[in-house]
């Protein structure tokens, strides 16, 4: 039985301006209320794309997205940031994803995060709870900050069921840092934003002279204004703006090149091939909803067709199919406009069919 998306030998055709994807993405923001810029792709680069409507409200009314506007991608992060410095980290022998991390990562002896494993905390099964709050709990110093998440103690047995937390990223991003030596934004720039030439992809607050190309979230009380350039984690925040479940901004022109270096045959970068392999893949153990290692199954998928994902609160998205050989983005600035996430999810799952079938 053949697995490949209807369309499939079409999609070149449906990414063409004004084709079906076009039409779809155009028809969609007016739902949605958010501009938004799309395109999609396989290993051998973009196979089209486009955008339309407007990047807000108010003063934003007149400013349009497009390929070079900056995104707060948001948990896009932990897939643009996180993972690729985890598997370089993996390849080279340093973060082994079953053993405890108590029995070789000093921080954690002693303490209930010393129970899991990397891998669980990359596949969302490590029992931490599944909210943050870290201001509430731990203050607003990161070193206090840091104590507070490596000594909390577990919401279930690690291995017990699947629950999507930021802290699990949150505290492999410590991890990550101690074994690759230098903050995250360090290493992902070394590792994966320069090499790949993704030019336009930093951790915020970024520089003014960036902001008439980044798109705003949402309004903020202490900021007296819309978020432009400051992500709008509020943990994230905390941490200085960079961490590995939110806090990059990047542009479709970039998200399109590592996407790209995702579907990259051997020996692709220095995440790739076999980090790539085992990561899209399930690795929950069949507990349900199945997950990679921190790429998502699709909704409305089934496992076995391989189909991967990953959403920002912010609005942003994005899938890729090593099966079909094929990626997709969706870029949205969505929480500027509302909470309301139903539009969104309907224009979400009528893209992916659209490319994936």
């Amino acid at each position: 039985m053949s697995h490949r998306a209807p369309g499939a030998d079409r999609l070149p055709a449906l990414a063409a301006p004004g084709g079906e994807l076009d039409r779809l993405v155009r028809a969609g923001v007016r739902t949605v209320g958010a501009g938004a810029v799309w395109a999609v792709g396989d290993a051998g680069g973009t196979l089209g794309g486009g955008s339309h409507g407007v990047l807000g409200q108010g003063p934003y009314a007149r400013l349009t997205p497009g390929p070079d506007t900056r995104y707060d991608l948001a948990s896009l992060t932990k897939i643009v940031a996180l993972w690729p410095c985890a598997g370089v980290l993996w390849r080279s022998g340093r973060l082994p994803l079953d053993e405890p991390l108590g029995r070789w990562w000093p921080p954690a002896a002693g303490r209930p995060t010393g129970a899991v494993t990397a891998r669980q905390l990359l596949a969302h099964t490590a029992g931490m709870p599944p909210y943050t709050r870290f201001e509430r709990l731990y203050g607003r110093e990161p070193a206090a900050i840091r104590a507070g998440v490596l000594a909390a103690p577990l919401h279930r047995p690690p291995g017990t069921a699947v629950e999507y937390t930021d802290r699990a990223a949150v505290l492999l991003t410590y991890l990550v840092e101690d074994l690759g030596g230098a903050p995250l934004d360090v290493l992902a720039a070394r590792w994966t934003w320069r090499p790949l030439g993704m030019a336009d992809t930093r951790y915020g607050p970024l520089d003014a002279a960036l902001l008439d190309r980044t798109a705003p979230t949402e309004y903020d009380e202490r900021a007296g204004g819309h978020l432009r350039g400051v992500v709008h984690d509020p943990s994230a925040r905390l941490l200085g703006g960079v961490s590995g479940n939110a806090g990059a901004f990047s542009t479709a022109r970039d998200l399109a090149r590592f996407l790209t270096a995702v579907l990259a045959p051997p020996p692709g970068p220095p995440w790739g091939g076999a980090w790539t392999e085992e990561s899209l893949r399930e690795q929950t153990g069949g507990l349900r909803p199945a997950r990679g290692l921190s790429w998502l199954y699709a909704p409305g998928t089934e496992p076995a067709e391989g189909t991967f994902v990953h959403y920002g609160f912010t609005g942003t998205g994005f899938w890729v199919s090593r099966r079909l050989g094929r990626w997709a983005l969706l870029l949205t600035n969505k929480v500027h406009h509302d909470r309301v996430t139903q539009p969104l999810t309907d224009l979400r799952n009528a893209y992916r069919r659209l490319v994936f079938g």
